[in-house]
């Protein structure tokens, strides 16, 4: 299965013409629009709300079906000239996040006037050098805004205290408000009233609505319904945050346990009733959700998400589970009895050979939908996988803790101007840093990325040069013409292309097809290559490194034909952006 599967209610809008209000089975996603159904494979992400649902496109476009009440054509393409990266749907906003690193909304606490029409709410912050952004989170009422300064802002509704200002003082604002610096994360839900904001240092606030203690401030604050300043939350369970979802009444929190076997657990806090804690009473601080569904050593959790009500759960064995209110069947049973503990839900076999950590839920206030989208991983986030990995890793780190950091040395060897001894420098800098300050210093090397503190930061911006992209880096390894017995060797005819066996590695979804033959293979070498004409092979080659296809390049047909197998013959369309939409969509451009 990598269609789209919807269950539960069907208005609000009515995303399927000729059926019931209530879908109680999962049933395929169809769009009237022949065009794009012939898209749905190209599906990065689904957001749904209240009273309107977006579709975004691999291409960078979107479509929007909308309460009927607000809208006479259902579904209408989101006419936005830049190219969307992500969406967000609130109880009554809508908000875009584009390649440039602008936002776009709309709602009636964002433009009052005009709440159906989207404007550019970044050019609104104040601080011109605050501008670019790089996430986006919708609320009920409101939107948040983290900026590449690590800066978030929020726009909209504060009846609640969800700005994390008095709400007497500032019921609602509709220019972006600074509310915290040095964020790393921001969660909040498409009902939720409230917000939680996770710092460099791992330690989480919120503020919102705490009618029935969903913020997880304990018993001794379970009277306090409003909280109007961001208060750090105590005492949340060991490991590393990996998401948290709220619900209307509820918050779910994914905490990944830092050990040599990551076991991912749930934890939540607030309602219990039919809101979808997984659990059978209310509870006033994050406490895990247990489960046999979940629990077992060979399975984890994949992916999660929170609608109004209720909460779906799917697993690395394929398991869809769900509980939580289900007037509307939004748990995809056949019957709408709520469910107060994890209930697995029957669903088609998910993959013909397809990753499932590909699969994706997505919540709305009351229905649901699991889709199958194509990784949009590029070189950063490729880094970023391996990073740790020990397998391919042939440097080591010791933290003032006597924890062992593993490293790249392949990799430092060019972030680091080429010197071994700024390897030296790095190797006493991290002697006196906790492993999560060490984690955070290679986070930033390997992906230009990272939730470093400035602080941090000033100490090592001597030995790297930080404004060097991650793809050039791996430009110059490749050029590197020094023997190294980690090049991989493609023979041509008379001419020998050296590939660094780690990027290989990374862009073949490690060890998949040719490169599990390769690995065992002393020589390195292949010599059955030459199907490619040079051009095309340039092309390939560009891609490997870069996720892109330059410009300039002439685009054929023969190409598109020759490259085919290059992409067969690597398997490099499992994990990464399919080389063919990037061919074709500039062939036929």
């Amino acid at each position: 299965m990598n269609e789209i599967l919807f269950f539960g209610r069907n208005q609000f809008p009515s995303l399927f013409k000729n059926k019931p209000n209530k879908i109680t089975n999962p049933i395929q996603f169809k769009f009237e629009n022949e065009n794009e159904n012939k898209n749905k494979k190209q599906i990065k992400q689904i957001s749904s709300g209240n009273y309107s649902t977006i579709f975004l496109f691999k291409n960078g476009k979107a479509i929007e079906y909308l309460n009927e009440k607000y809208s006479k054509q259902n579904p209408s393409k989101i006419q936005i000239e830049e190219n969307i990266q992500k969406v967000t749907v609130g109880s009554s906003n809508e908000a875009i996040l584009t390649k440039e690193g602008n936002i776009f909304a709309k709602g009636y606490n964002i433009n009052p006037e005009n709440p159906y029409e989207f404007i550019n709410i970044s050019s609104l912050i104040e601080d011109t050098n605050d501008r670019v952004i790089q996430d986006i989170v919708s609320g009920a009422h409101s939107i948040y805004l983290l900026t590449s300064n690590q800066n978030v802002y929020g726009i909209g509704s504060n009846q609640y205290g969800e700005l994390g200002f008095d709400f007497e003082a500032l019921e609602k604002t509709e220019e972006p408000i600074l509310m915290m610096k040095n964020v790393s994360k921001i969660f909040s839900g498409n009902s939720s009233k409230n917000i939680f904001l996770l710092n460099s240092n791992q330690e989480l606030f919120g503020c919102g609505s705490n009618s029935y203690a969903q913020l997880g401030l304990g018993e001794s604050r379970k009277e306090e319904t409003k909280i109007q300043k961001l208060t750090k939350i105590q005492n949340i369970p060991k490991g590393k945050i990996i998401d948290i979802q709220c619900g209307d009444n509820h918050s779910i929190m994914l905490i990944e346990q830092e050990d040599e076997n990551p076991k991912r657990k749930l934890y939540s806090c607030g309602r219990c009733g039919f809101n979808g804690l997984g659990k059978g009473e209310n509870t006033y601080e994050f406490t895990e959700i247990k489960s046999s569904l979940f629990e077992n050593d060979n399975d984890n959790i994949i992916d999660f998400s929170c609608g109004g009500y209720h909460t779906l759960i799917l697993t690395s064995k394929e398991k869809l589970i769900g509980f939580g209110n289900n007037n509307f069947a939004q748990l995809g049973t056949s019957y709408t009895k709520f469910k107060s503990i994890p209930t697995q839900i029957e669903i088609p076999k998910l993959r013909f050979n397809e990753n499932i950590s590909n699969y994706h839920i997505s919540c709305g206030y009351f229905n649901s939908f699991l889709y199958y989208s194509l990784s949009f991983s590029n070189l950063e986030e490729d880094l970023i996988k391996l990073f740790r990995r020990k397998e391919f890793c042939n440097i080591s780190f010791k933290t003032k803790n006597g924890e062992i950091i593993e490293a790249h040395k392949l990799i430092l060897k060019y972030r680091l101007n080429e010197n071994e001894n700024e390897i030296e420098k790095l190797k006493e800098i991290i002697s006196n840093k906790s492993i999560k300050e060490s984690n955070q210093i290679f986070e930033m090397i390997y992906s230009n990325n990272s939730n470093i503190n400035p602080k941090l930061y000033s100490e090592i911006k001597e030995i790297i040069n930080s404004n060097e992209k991650i793809e050039e880096t791996m430009k110059r390894i490749y050029l590197n013409e020094n023997e190294n017995e980690n090049d991989f060797i493609i023979e041509r005819k008379e001419k020998q292309y050296k590939f660094p066996k780690l990027i290989l590695i990374m862009r073949s979804e490690l060890y998949r097809g040719m490169f599990l033959s390769v690995t065992n293979d002393k020589s390195n070498k292949v010599t059955d290559y030459s199907e490619l004409s040079n051009k095309s092979f340039q092309i390939f080659e560009y891609w490997i490194y870069s996720n892109q296809i330059k410009d300039e390049i002439q685009i054929t047909q023969e190409i598109i034909d020759e490259i085919e197998t290059g992409i067969d013959y690597f398997q490099l369309n499992q994990t990464n952006p399919n080389l063919f939409d990037l061919l074709i969509n500039k062939f036929n451009n």
